[in-house]
């Protein structure tokens, strides 16, 4: 798919345990650090109440909503930008995805050993902050030592990048991540291409124990943190979590309502990467299955022709588009075009959040 969201944190704040009830995964969990050597990949879904709506109309044999991806990196520990902890290697995990979400523990719990000391949510975040800014050090020294040779020689496009590198060296000595600026486009494009760690956008989970699942001291503090970044925080009980996602529909409802939830933290946790990743629902609805799809913003008619099958954006014709609204409001795909509210459109068409979709295609 291509679009992932990192869980990270320091060793034994919940990550794994996170990372499991949110894509039913196997993900190892002890009371040790380091259990997780390689990152554990899942795909956890979106729970969206329109391809519900959608499935109540058409009265499909299956439903299949839209997914994110999600990667269980291993803890990080104070010197992993040195390679403390095998931290290189877990540091390099993380350069592959495009959002981090930050598992703070924010419980108390003499059985599961922190490892850094007493619960303390704003040094664990000012931590793992400073390995990601200390990498991106290292990464634009690297970069600047080889751009300096080239710019000796008078290239005016290795110039412009020593100063774009000294902006960043900058703002990391100063203690602040590249996330904290507004960056231009040709900022932009070179910390994509130096995958930048401190540059991605953070989303914080707030680890509490079951009996605060509204929050307590310890969530306060990371949300204090967290809106000065403009960040969101996603407060939950990775415990509670997982109960329920072993648990069939109709007993998470029934286990949710007693516990005074609408929705699961992980819902929100899924649906706040969605929106973080850039990313758009569009729907095929027949009588096999409803399903949506995801892809990312812009991305033209044919291009989601392909997210369904190479064949169908191969041999592309034209998109059948209804508006979700329209759809739901007219009753159905039948009454929707009768009232003449489908509409086709080109492979060059935009698609749009919502859009329900039939491909014309011929190979």
């Amino acid at each position: 798919m291509g679009f992932k969201c990192g869980i990270v944190g320091l060793p034994n704040v919940g990550k794994s345990t996170t990372f499991n009830a949110l894509s039913r995964g196997n993900a190892e969990s002890s009371n040790f650090p380091f259990c997780t050597i390689e990152p554990n990949v899942g795909i956890a879904e979106v729970k969206d109440e329109r391809l519900y709506k959608l499935a109540e109309l058409v009265n499909p044999k299956k439903i299949t909503p839209a997914v994110v991806e999600f990667v269980d990196i291993a803890g990080l520990v104070k010197g992993a930008s040195e390679g403390a902890g095998l931290g290189n290697r877990f540091l390099s995990h993380i350069r592959d995805v495009q959002v981090i979400v930050h598992v703070v523990r924010c419980f108390e719990d003499e059985d599961i050993v922190h490892s850094v000391g007493e619960v303390d949510p704003k040094r664990d975040i000012e931590i793992i902050d400073t390995e990601l800014m200390l990498a991106d050090l290292q990464t634009i020294e690297n970069r600047e030592n080889k751009t300096l040779k080239i710019a000796k020689s008078g290239d005016k496009k290795a110039k412009a990048e020593l100063e774009i590198l000294e902006r960043f060296k900058n703002l990391l000595e100063s203690g602040k991540p590249i996330r904290s600026e507004s960056l231009k486009a040709e900022e932009v494009d070179l910390v994509n291409e130096l995958r930048l760690l401190s540059a991605k956008p953070v989303i914080y989970v707030a680890n509490v124990s079951e009996d605060s699942l509204d929050g307590n001291e310890y969530s306060e503090t990371v949300k204090q943190i967290a809106n000065k970044e403009n960040a969101p925080v996603i407060v939950l009980s990775s415990k509670v979590e997982e109960e329920l996602s072993r648990l069939s529909e109709q007993e998470r409802k029934e286990f949710m309502e007693m516990l005074g939830l609408k929705e699961s933290g992980l819902d929100r946790l899924a649906k706040v990467g969605y929106q973080m990743l850039g990313l758009i629902t569009f729907f095929t609805a027949g009588p096999k299955e409803v399903r949506g799809w995801t892809i990312k913003k812009g991305t033209t008619a044919k291009e989601a022709a392909g997210v369904i099958h190479s064949d169908i954006e191969r041999g592309f014709i034209r998109a059948e588009i209804i508006k979700y609204e329209d759809y739901i409001a007219a009753g159905g795909e039948k009454q929707a075009k009768e009232k003449g509210l489908m509409h086709l459109e080109g492979k060059d068409y935009i698609m749009e959040d919502g859009d329900v979709v039939y491909f014309r295609f011929n190979v």
